[in-house]
């Protein structure tokens, strides 16, 4: 069963702004330091002021303060659970679809699906290296011309023929219709989730050992009902 999905995108968690609690204790602290600064510099010698007092007010403002930031973590568990990797979690186990032009290389194999709008005359297809330097290039077959999902898997050898090592490789895809006119392309990556994560406020999920947001995911499908199908150059 194959579940599409729409481009999920987490929300937002709402920017500071000058009235946010913690904004407020701040400016509220750093003018009460002002003021004890000035009473003390202008205290009666002869009657010095009370040190209960403003310690206790420190003491209150430090509380406050340990309050709100306790509130903010909260905040932020609740978020990231609403907005992605308790979701996420689920799809582990599941086959996914998701919009990625990355994949991993491993024991010489490593698969991307590209996606045409509309039929072409020419489709050339590169791999690309971490540092953007392409590493094997080739045209299509005229069966991978036609609108819809091609399928592409590189057996790891660059263009002198010597094995490249497992790592991470991007696939570039340039494709053009009968009059000339380049065609928008898309590539997604296809496999089993085996892992969930959160990073930098993303929620990632691993497919066939590539990092990829969960929010790219358009199809998931129950692996007992998944059937292969191969096309594409290798």
């Amino acid at each position: 069963m194959t579940t599409p999905v729409n481009a999920a995108t987490p929300t937002p968690v709402a920017a500071k702004t000058a009235t946010d609690p913690l904004t407020q204790l701040t400016s509220n602290f750093q003018s009460f330091l002002s003021l004890l600064t000035t009473q003390l510099k202008n205290q009666d010698p002869l009657s010095p002021m009370d040190s209960t007092q403003f310690t206790q007010q420190l003491t209150q403002m430090s509380g406050v303060q340990a309050q709100i930031n306790g509130n903010a973590l909260l905040q932020k568990v609740a978020d990231n659970t609403g907005t992605g990797i308790a979701t996420a979690v689920g799809l582990i186990g599941k086959d996914v679809k998701a919009v990625s032009d990355t994949a991993d290389l491993k024991a010489g194999k490593a698969q991307w699906t590209y996606n045409l709008p509309s039929d072409a005359a020419n489709v050339q297809v590169e791999v690309l290296d971490s540092t953007g330097r392409p590493l094997h290039a080739e045209s299509q077959p005229a069966a991978n011309l036609k609108a819809g999902d091609h399928v592409f898997t590189w057996n790891g050898k660059d263009m002198t023929g010597s094995n490249a090592p497992d790592a991470t490789y991007t696939l570039r895809v340039t494709a053009t219709d009968a009059s000339g006119a380049k065609l928008a392309t898309t590539n997604y990556v296809q496999g089993r989730v085996t892992a969930v994560e959160q990073a930098n406020g993303d929620t990632l999920i691993t497919v066939n050992g590539s990092k990829v947001s969960w929010s790219k995911v358009k199809t998931i499908t129950d692996p007992a009902a998944t059937t292969t199908t191969a096309s594409g150059g290798s």
